[in-house]
């Protein structure tokens, strides 16, 4: 069964958002993701790290979770600037499945977890 999503608005990407996201992407205008010297990639999303789960958190009714959501959802250590294809692919991937998905280029893979970056 899938639930209707929540205007922004009542996730809390309103007017201050917009000012706190703009001003972001003034500050840190590269992709975290897949930006470098040599090739630098605008970066178009402010992305949270650690998802804040403000839905949810609203939804339990849970004071100190509500509270700990907005915490996460503001603090601007939790943010990143990224393109829009790392935000809607790689981000969301790594969110769903705990994946990192690629490889450096030496081939190894860079998802920290996979078993070939696990010390012996």
């Amino acid at each position: 069964m899938t639930t209707a999503r929540s205007n922004s608005n009542a996730r809390g990407y309103g007017y201050r958002w917009q000012l706190a996201r703009e001003d972001h992407l003034r500050r840190h205008p590269y992709c975290a993701e897949c930006s470098t010297a040599e090739r630098p990639v605008a970066a178009v999303v402010v992305d949270h790290k650690i998802p804040p789960r403000l839905t949810e958190a609203k939804q339990s009714g849970i004071a100190e979770r509500i509270s700990e959501a907005w915490r996460l959802f503001w603090s601007r250590d939790n943010w990143q600037s990224l393109c829009k294809h790392c935000h809607d692919s790689v981000k969301q991937r790594l969110e769903k499945s705990g994946r990192r998905v690629g490889c450096d280029a030496s081939g190894r893979p860079t998802d920290p977890a996979h078993h070939w970056n696990r010390r012996a």
